[in-house]
């Protein structure tokens, strides 16, 4: 497997994503959850990312927010069914 492609730990919690990805979310100043869902749309406009690049990065953060895992960078998770 290219270097490129291996996912390693960041600076976002629990996020695995390839060495590249993280050098452009760096550059970019996305550092939080929050903000690379806010860009995840057009995560393939930014310079040096691919569309294979942005599909691991959305499935990664598909990953990271799926409903069964609680969200790292924005508190705790509180349901409304029970405390």
């Amino acid at each position: 497997m290219p270097r490129d492609e291996v996912k390693v730990p960041g600076f976002i919690a629990d996020l695995c994503l390839p060495a590249r990805a993280w050098e452009v979310l760096r550059r970019e100043n996305i550092k939080t959850l929050s903000q690379l869902r806010a860009v995840a749309d057009q995560i393939e406009r930014f310079e040096t990312i691919g569309r294979k690049t942005a599909k691991v990065i959305r499935a990664e953060l598909a990953r990271k927010t799926s409903p069964d895992r609680q969200p790292s960078d924005e508190g705790p998770f509180l349901s409304p069914w029970g405390a």
